[in-house]
C-alpha cells in the first residue's frame, strides 16, 4: 500500500479549510454590505381612510404627523412615538398640504376643492381662522422669521397667496402664468414649479412680483421640488421619469438622474447627501449627492402603486411614506429609519 495516503487526506482537508474559509468570508463580506438608506420600521393601518392623500406636516416636539387624506376629506393625526393612529379631522374640502407652527401650536391646511385655508388649533383641532381665495388653494410654505404663509392658487390662473400670519390677513398675491404645484423659499425668493408653462418662475416676494422665469428643457410636468439651501441647488422631479437639478446662482440645470416615473415627494436629507424621490409608479429612489454638480442613483426601494406622498423629517431621523387606498390595497402610513 502507498503510505502517502495520510499526506492526502491532509492536503485535501486543507484544500476543504481553505475553501469554507473563502466561503465564509464571502459570505460575511456580503452580510457586512452597506445597509439600505431606508429601513422599513413600522407601518400604520388607516382602514378608515378612502383613496389617496396629498402632503404632510410634523410636531417634531409633539412626534405627531399631520396628513392630508385629500380624498377622504380628513386631515389624519398619527402618533410617531408610539407608530399608531390617533385621530381624524372631518369637514375638509380635498385638504391638499399641511404646515405646523410650533410656538402657536396652529395647523394651516390648504383645501383645493373650496380655496380655503384653515387654521386649526393643534391641540383641540378647532378651527379658529380661515383664509379663503378664488380658487383651488394648493401648496403651502412657512416663513417663520417673517411670519408670512405662501400658499399656491389657482385651477384656471396661477399666483402665490401671501398671507401675514402675525396679522391673520391675506395681503396679496403674486401673479403666475398658470398654476403653480410646489415651492421653494429662498431668502427673498420664491422658486415656484408652473408645469403648464414647463418653467420655474422665480419671484421677488418683497416686491410681489415675478422676476424670471427658468425653462425645464430636460423634461416635462415638473411638479414636485426639493431644495439643498446649503449649495443652492434645486431638485426637480418630473415626467416621464427624471430628476433635474438647478443651480438657483445661475438660473440653469447641471445635471440630471433617471428615476421612476410619477414622482410627487422630494426630500433632501443634508447630513447624508442624499435625495429621497417617492414615486407613485412604487418606488422610493434615494439618489447620493457625490458633489453639487453630480449625482447618482444609489437604491431603488420597492413600494406600492401610487405610494407618491412622503415627508423626511430629520430630526426624528424618519422617512414618512403614505400607502393610498386602492382596489385591494388598505390605506396605510409607512415609516422608515434612514441608516448611514
Amino acid at each position: 500500500m502507498p503510505s502517502h495516503a495520510p499526506s492526502d487526506r491532509s492536503a485535501f482537508s486543507c484544500f476543504m479549510g481553505c475553501f469554507l474559509g473563502a466561503l465564509l468570508a464571502f459570505t460575511s463580506g456580503a452580510s457586512a454590505a452597506e445597509p439600505a438608506p431606508l429601513r422599513l420600521i413600522q407601518t400604520v393601518p388607516l382602514p378608515h381612510v378612502k383613496g389617496g392623500f396629498d402632503l404632510m406636516a410634523a410636531d417634531v416636539a409633539g412626534k405627531r404627523l399631520f396628513l392630508a387624506a385629500e380624498d377622504n376629506n380628513t386631515l389624519e393625526v398619527i402618533d410617531l412615538a408610539a407608530g399608531v393612529h390617533r385621530q381624524s379631522i372631518g369637514g375638509m374640502a380635498e385638504p391638499k398640504w399641511v404646515v405646523y407652527r410650533p410656538e402657536s401650536q396652529r395647523l394651516y391646511v390648504s383645501n383645493g376643492g373650496d380655496g380655503s385655508v384653515r387654521v386649526l388649533d393643534s391641540r383641540t383641532f378647532e378651527c379658529i381662522k380661515r383664509f379663503d381665495f378664488r380658487e383651488k388653494a394648493n401648496n403651502l410654505r412657512y416663513d417663520a422669521a417673517k411670519k408670512q404663509l405662501f400658499v399656491g392658487v389657482g385651477k384656471t390662473y396661477g399666483a402665490i397667496g401671501v398671507i401675514d400670519a402675525a396679522r391673520d390677513v391675506i395681503v396679496g398675491e403674486i401673479p403666475l402664468v398658470n398654476y403653480p404645484k410646489q415651492f421653494e423659499l429662498d431668502g427673498d425668493r420664491l422658486y415656484v414649479n408652473v408645469p403648464q408653462a414647463n418653467h420655474i418662475a422665480v419671484l421677488d416676494r418683497t416686491k410681489m412680483t415675478p422676476v424670471e422665469a427658468w425653462p425645464v428643457s430636460e423634461a416635462r410636468e415638473n411638479v414636485p421640488m426639493g431644495f439643498d439651501a446649503a449649495h443652492h441647488r434645486l431638485f426637480i422631479g418630473c415626467e416621464p421619469g427624471k430628476l433635474v437639478v438647478f443651480d438657483t446662482t445661475a438660473g440653469k440645470s447641471v445635471a440630471h438622474v433617471e428615476i421612476n416615473a410619477a414622482s410627487d415627494g422630494i426630500s433632501y436629507d443634508a447630513a447624508r447627501k442624499r435625495i429621497y424621490v417617492s414615486c407613485a409608479a412604487g418606488s422610493i429612489d434615494v439618489i447620493e449627492q457625490l458633489d453639487a454638480d453630480h449625482y447618482k442613483l444609489a437604491a431603488r426601494i420597492p413600494t406600492a402603486p401610487g405610494a407618491g406622498t412622503s415627508l423626511f423629517i430629520p430630526e426624528l431621523n424618519r422617512f414618512c411614506l403614505a400607502v393610498p387606498q386602492k382596489d385591494t390595497q388598505q390605506a396605510e402610513l409607512r415609516l422608515y429609519e434612514a441608516g448611514d
